[in-house]
């Protein structure tokens, strides 16, 4: 059933970020009981619901569907570099820009 491959696919998701539901409740600005709902009850997100777990996954639709291969993952990277990729993506522009010179310059010593 499709629900459960998205379940699966949910889980797939907080299982490589090292997240609980919580976590995801509080980035995605869903309750938690509706997540964990989801989960007890095995039944399929919305639409609306699902775009709000994919942002706070930091994630496109598209990305979420790609069952094949996850899209924010890199086997030939350390799980520590990974977490780095992971949080450089959750970043603003601007913090984004400002990690990037502070970066260049350790880099330079």
């Amino acid at each position: 059933m499709i629900e459960d491959n998205i379940l699966d696919r949910i889980q797939y998701f907080l299982k490589f970020n090292h997240w609980s539901v919580y976590k995801l409740a509080k980035s995605s600005g869903l309750s938690y009981s509706s997540l964990n709902n989801l989960f007890h009850r095995r039944t399929c997100p919305t639409i609306a619901t699902l775009e709000r777990i994919c942002d706070g996954f930091n994630i496109s639709l598209s990305e979420f569907f790609e069952f094949k291969e996850n899209p924010i993952r890199n086997e030939n990277i350390s799980e520590e570099e990974q977490d780095i990729i992971n949080s450089y993506n959750s970043l603003s522009g601007k913090d984004k820009e400002l990690l990037q010179a502070y970066l260049r310059g350790l880099c330079k010593k």
